[in-house]
């Protein structure tokens, strides 16, 4: 927690070291003026190791690549390339463009899912405080009150009755489940089929599939427009994905490409469901007109604005579920606990 590395310090990072460079200031002045400028202590001290590493007489790659927990094989492989080409700032500005979009993009999966997380988390803590505070009160109440109780009040006392003798249990039950539950899928032979159930699941698996595409899109596009062979570009895009299904099926069409077969024929061979027609034919037609690169960052902002076009439809029907289904439980609530206080008055007015 204390060590995490800032997403925005490796962001201003690429950005500000491509500039530099550009500007003829030499890649280990470029390094020492970047250590004190970055804001996380974690990231400061990779910088500190790189740049010692630099002057040492390594390459920027082989700098990098000590430190995985903040250089993925996206940027490794880039850096590595640049520093061969010659061309490692246009490659700096790659990666400062794709890092700029992937934060983008990050933050608008977080705006989409912050109100949904917002309701159910309210929820969620409204409901338990009713259930471990409230409802076990309302026993005694009705308990001493001399009248035939209707069926609603009784099915809440019943409830409430639970809550009582139950509550602190039940709710470390549901804790205790929820985190047994957490590691039981990540584990290795349970996690893809978990990840394939997601990816099924109505709306949020096509939000979900969405979010994968845009990224498999848009990294393997970049690859490819800094020269990197397919073949190893399809593999460096496995590894940046965290959903077993695409990751392995993306290595299967790596192991095509190798065999000589073209990313289209893979894609139609395999019947993979994860990929649109839409993308095997814009692959299909990038592959003979020499403009794959071009297509596949295309794609990529195609399912980043689907990703949008998703989370906004994903807001309009989960917004009115949990309104209904918050005003069911009050109006249930309310009714058990109004019903038989208006028996109680109205057979005293009798």
């Amino acid at each position: 927690m204390f060590n995490r590395i800032s997403f925005l310090d490796k962001l201003f990072f690429t950005k500000h070291l491509g500039i530099m460079l550009k500007s003829g200031i030499t890649l280990p002045e470029a390094l020492t003026t970047l250590e004190d400028q970055a804001k996380g202590s974690a990231f400061r001290k990779i910088l500190v190791s790189v740049s010692a590493e630099v002057q040492k007489g390594k390459s920027l790659e082989e700098a990098f690549a000590n430190h995985p927990q903040a250089f993925d094989s996206l940027y490794l492989s880039l850096i590595k390339i640049g520093e061969r080409s010659g061309n490692l700032e246009k490659n700096l500005d790659h990666l400062g463009d794709q890092l700029e979009k992937e934060h983008d993009f990050r933050k608008k999966i977080q705006s989409a899912l912050l109100y949904p997380g917002l309701i159910l988390t309210a929820t969620f803590c409204l409901g338990g405080g009713i259930s471990l505070f409230i409802l076990p009160k309302l026993v005694e109440f009705f308990e001493s009150l001399e009248v035939e109780l209707p069926l609603t009040t009784k099915i809440l006392l019943f409830v409430a009755q639970i809550m009582k003798n139950y509550g602190i249990f039940l709710a470390l039950g549901c804790f205790l489940v929820l985190l047994l539950s957490y590691f039981v899928i990540q584990l290795r032979s349970i996690r893809p089929h978990w990840h394939r159930l997601l990816l099924h699941l109505p709306v949020l698996g096509a939000f979900l599939k969405n979010v994968y595409l845009s990224s498999f899109c848009r990294n393997l596009g970049i690859m490819l427009e800094s020269s990197i062979p397919i073949a190893e570009a399809l593999e460096i895009c496995s590894q940046g994905l965290s959903n077993e299904v695409f990751k392995a099926d993306i290595k299967k069409i790596s192991q095509a490409v190798r065999q000589g077969k073209s990313i289209e024929e893979a894609l139609n061979k395999e019947h993979f469901f994860e990929f649109p027609s839409l993308l095997k034919k814009m692959v299909g037609v990038g592959e003979k007109t020499g403009h794959l690169e071009e297509n596949l960052v295309y794609l990529g902002d195609f399912f980043e604005k689907e990703v949008d076009s998703t989370s906004k439809d994903f807001a309009n029907i989960l917004e009115p579920i949990l309104l209904l289904g918050i005003g069911l439980v009050v109006g249930f609530v309310a009714l058990a606990i109004i019903s038989p206080i208006y028996q109680l008055t109205g057979s005293i007015r009798r």
